[in-house]
């Protein structure tokens, strides 16, 4: 389950992320991957053991581990549309790639602690640092090797195809070799991010982008589905006595998530703003400071969402208290989206927060900068190709005039390619050197994406 549900969805959310933002706002991604999971597990933990006494102490933690991490998707998704600063977005989205790895790492303790009766912390470190250790290493040479594959593959429906197998394949040799699947696929998948742009075709990689989009909104709705087959018997076969105390636990457990958010978050937020008031705030680039607005916002941006219920479907059958932690977990995702989700909007309108857009900025500058690439190459060049290049680069027009002369038509396509390619180069050669992020980064290699297959280029 979690390879099926768990992976793609991590990959396509860390190909994305922006390293240079990360590092950037490593403090408050951290406190919330670190401290805010394991504040929200340790709190479920003990508000389900304290409203079922019976309920073993390592079922508990499963529990309060698989409903910790929040979603990226559920968060972003609402977001995204009102414009947000650039910060808030990176704080959420680098926590929810993050702190699936913490979260997963405790949720596979507890159930193993589950199976094998007990729970060792001198007999699991070893093993654990080596993981980790592990995971950072196999991911990019992993990377290194799937990339070496892929670009040697023209035909579109295998490269789409290979991509997905080779992400399960990734997350299930992790597993089998001791290691994280979370961090191992995260470290693939950002390998993929650097170094696929430069190798990868557009007419391979827009209709890819196209097919992990929907890859990954058709498996959150079957999360939903698979779960809710699940939810279903269950309420039917509780008797009127003990649905009360399910549902208790489940009101509860939501509470305690929302709430345990809160409690570590908004006290991070004073003391950054304390600091900052103190010692100054000096960003490494434009971006918005930290005030009490954005901690709400950090806060109450904890819907739950694919990783819950995928860390649900996988307990095995037979494990303590499965049926209520399935019945639970259902309840905290549906009724963050609803409660969270749904007062998120609102919420941001009134705060009304901005940064100036600095991610419209680096994409004016990287814009300019590739048109500027192109018509460099271009040079003194005089012919009648070369001069109407220049005006469609310019005006970023894109077809050429039906019934052109063949030999004409072959110039214009070559100057097109050698134009285009060193207006790829000059932006790559910005992000390399970290003047634009991955945000503009993508924004601008789209539009020259989508120049470059006007022709059918390859």
């Amino acid at each position: 389950m979690l390879a099926l549900f768990v992976a793609p969805v991590l990959l396509d959310a860390a190909y994305d992320t922006s390293l240079r933002d990360l590092r950037d706002n490593w403090v408050p991604v951290a406190s919330l991957v670190v401290f805010a999971v394991g504040l929200t597990t340790a709190a479920v933990a003990v508000v389900a053991h304290w409203l079922i006494p019976g309920m073993p102490w390592a079922a508990a933690v499963a529990l309060g581990a698989l409903v910790a991490p929040p979603d990226a998707v559920a968060a972003t998704a609402v977001l995204r549309p009102l414009r947000p600063p650039h910060r808030l977005l990176t704080i959420l989205e680098g926590e929810s790639l993050l702190n699936d790895a913490s979260a997963l790492l405790v949720y596979r303790l507890a159930v193993g602690a589950v199976a094998a009766g007990g729970f060792s912390v001198t007999a699991v470190a070893p093993a654990f640092l080596l993981g980790v250790a592990g995971s950072l290493v196999a991911g990019p040479v992993l990377g290194w090797i799937v990339l070496r594959v892929l670009t040697r593959v023209e035909h579109m429906p295998t490269s789409v195809i290979l991509q997905f197998v080779t992400t399960f394949a990734v997350w299930l040799f992790a597993e089998h070799a001791g290691l994280s699947g979370v961090l191992t696929t995260v470290c693939y998948a950002m390998t993929l991010a650097r170094r696929g742009p430069e190798r990868m075709p557009s007419r391979l990689r827009i209709p890819s982008y196209a097919v992990w989009d929907t890859a990954v909104f058709a498996l959150n709705i079957l999360a939903f589905i698979f779960i809710g087959l699940q939810v279903r018997p269950i309420l039917e076969n509780l008797s009127p006595a003990e649905r009360g105390p399910y549902f208790a636990v489940a009101g509860a457990v939501l509470a305690t998530v929302i709430i345990a958010r809160f409690a570590w978050h908004m006290p991070f937020n004073a003391a950054i703003r304390w600091r900052d008031d103190r010692y100054g705030f000096r960003p490494p680039r434009p971006m918005l400071r930290p005030t009490l607005g954005s901690g709400l916002i950090i806060s109450w941006a904890g819907m739950r969402g694919i990783v819950t219920l995928a860390a649900a479907l996988a307990l095995p059958e037979g494990f303590p208290y499965r049926d209520l932690i399935l019945l639970t977990a259902f309840f905290v995702v549906l009724g963050t989206l609803v409660v969270q989700g749904l007062t998120l909007k609102p919420l941001m309108r009134v705060l009304d927060l901005r940064d100036g857009d600095p991610i419209a900025r680096e994409f004016g500058a990287a814009r300019a900068r590739a048109l500027q690439a192109a018509l460099e190459m271009l040079g003194q060049d005089p012919s009648p190709a070369a001069d109407l290049l220049r005006q469609e680069i310019e005006a970023r027009l894109l077809d050429a005039e039906d019934g052109a002369d063949v030999a004409w038509r072959a110039s214009h396509v070559e100057l097109r390619r050698a134009a285009l390619q060193a207006a790829r180069r000059a932006v790559l050669a910005m992000r390399a050197n970290e003047q634009i992020g991955d945000d503009a980064f993508h924004r601008i290699e789209e539009e020259l994406d989508w120049l470059e297959m006007a022709d059918g280029q390859r």
